[in-house]
């Protein structure tokens, strides 16, 4: 009777964690994103004037908050294709 071998185990623990780790790295994100974007149509809501600086600030903003995401799916192709 064929078992499942450790090498097999460790494979499929791994791909476990790289679905984890995109699964809760998307997360923050994806909730950083959202706030930044709602807050920068109220501040263009109430100052229509100053939307250019605004729109580069959230730019600015959803970028940095988009690097943890990132930073998970790094983790996950190293999880998928080195272990």
């Amino acid at each position: 009777m064929d078992g499942i071998t450790g090498a097999e185990l460790i494979k499929g623990l791994a791909f476990l964690a790289a679905g984890i780790s995109m699964g809760f790295g998307a997360v923050g994100p994806g909730i950083g994103e959202g706030f930044v974007g709602g807050k920068a149509c109220e501040s263009i809501g109430k100052r229509p004037d100053e939307a250019n600086l605004i729109t580069k600030t959230m730019i600015i903003g959803q970028a940095i908050s988009e690097t943890t995401g990132i930073y998970a799916l790094v983790v996950a192709l190293i999880l998928i294709f080195v272990v």
